[in-house]
């Protein structure tokens, strides 16, 4: 059986793969409820495993509240590191590939250059710290893996960033965002088509790759560009990130370099503002 399970299923990214799926008439992928599918649950993920004898397992499961997390360790920890722990497991006993998604936050992000995957992780936050955790419990367990780093995720789906500016544009006459946190947005129907190309390409370049759209771009431009391609006039002022304190400490420099994952897998990647107009036409 060539069978794909989808954990975080209702999830954005979760949503964006039965999207991808659907129109790619791919029939294989199964998106079993939270309930069936809980990576805390070993028991629960053996049954799984045991009915569907996947080819490969998609973990989109994860804890993100990042400043929640801060008040949260050991929740965050027990989803992003021991829930991986557990899919990982059974990946290596069921001859499964693990598809795992990790985020830029595993950078402190203080270097001013596109970040390889060979170059230091240092996260400082707490969910930067146990989504690290969660890749390093990886290796030990099955040598059939994939762990894409991805970075500002949004979609047509669940919330988000894009979403957010959306609403607030409309109601109000000035937004404040910042302006010096640089990154990459990623459309994550753009990543959903991703992991789906890793799956049937039945690429054996397994390791860990980054993955997010091209360019390079702050939330402040960000929000400016969502704002002009939706024609909301609301006016937008670039402030620093000590103006607008969070919990968690965000990287100040996240952009990731994705020339790996171009030449082992062979991933077309769009510009940002070019996937962002596509996410817009969708959202009308």
């Amino acid at each position: 059986m060539n069978t794909t399970l989808i954990f975080g299923a209702s999830g954005q990214l979760g949503q964006c793969l039965a999207h991808v799926a659907q129109q790619q008439g791919m029939t294989d992928l199964v998106f079993p409820p939270e309930a069936q599918a809980n990576i805390l649950n070993v028991s629960g993920l053996r049954e799984l495993f045991t009915q569907h004898r996947p080819a490969y397992a998609i973990n989109c499961a994860a804890y993100t509240a990042v400043d929640k997390a801060e008040d949260e360790l050991d929740l965050a920890r027990k989803v992003n590191r021991d829930g991986v722990e557990n899919l990982a497991r059974l990946c290596g006993e069921f001859g499964t590939t693990l598809i795992q998604i990790s985020t830029d936050f595993v950078f402190a992000g203080s270097g001013n250059q596109p970040l390889v995957e060979t170059d230091e992780t240092a996260p400082i936050s707490v969910y930067g710290l146990t989504k690290l955790e969660g890749e390093q419990v990886i290796p030990a367990l099955t040598s059939q893996y994939f762990i894409l780093r991805t970075s500002w995720l949004y979609s047509e789906f669940a919330g988000n960033f894009v979403k957010t500016m959306r609403k607030l544009g409309r109601e109000r006459d000035e937004l404040r965002v910042i302006w010096d946190q640089a990154g990459t947005p990623t459309y994550a129907i753009d990543l959903a088509g991703c992991i789906l190309h890793i799956i049937a390409s039945q690429s054996v370049a397994y390791g860990l790759y980054h993955y997010s759209n091209e360019g390079l771009t702050s939330w402040y431009d960000f929000a400016t560009a969502i704002f002009e391609l939706s024609n909301i006039p609301v006016r937008t002022v670039p402030i620093r990130t000590a103006e607008y304190p969070t919990k968690a400490t965000r990287p100040p420099y996240s952009v990731m370099d994705k020339s790996k994952i171009k030449k082992e897998l062979g991933v077309v990647i769009p510009h940002w503002r070019v996937s962002l107009q596509a996410c817009l036409g969708q959202l009308g």
